[in-house]
């Protein structure tokens, strides 16, 4: 028996399938140069590792393999715990901690900005990073930063 012509088996898209492993990408880091703020160091600036959210379909472990093995030593986490659960890496900052990543996570809401308390607490984070020459980086859903 056929399916219904209006209703084709392709059509439908689970949310939970997960790509070929093959087929994947590594994850990419952009590399901000800081020499324009008299900074020898390099900031690196990545999307989401794991997320899978509409058409993005990451492997949260590859991901954080491939951060381990560019040696990142510390990430930046802007996303809240709910950001996280609706992109699918509920559990991404404890998984950073268990890889021996140190996780500075200050939440933003979505569209939202940070006040400035919290900005001047990014900002000590970042440059103590920096000065100490450790590999950092910024993570954004989509890797970039508007």
């Amino acid at each position: 028996m056929k399916p219904p012509s209006s209703i084709q088996t392709s059509e439908f898209d689970s949310s939970d399938e997960e790509p070929i492993e093959d087929e994947q990408t590594p994850i990419q880091i952009s590399w901000l140069s800081l020499s324009r703020v008299n900074c020898s160091q390099f900031l690196g600036l990545c999307a989401l590792p794991g997320c899978k959210f509409k058409d993005v379909r990451r492997n949260v472990q590859k991901d954080t393999e491939e951060l381990k093995s560019c040696g990142i030593q510390d990430i930046f986490v802007f996303c809240t715990r709910g950001e996280l659960s609706k992109y699918r890496v509920p559990n991404l900052l404890d998984l950073y901690q268990q890889c021996g990543i140190i996780t500075h996570h200050h939440p933003i809401a979505d569209g939202g900005t940070p006040d400035i308390a919290s900005c001047c607490e990014i900002m000590e984070e970042l440059t103590i990073c920096l000065k100490n020459y450790r590999k950092t980086l910024i993570q954004a859903f989509e890797g970039v930063l508007q």
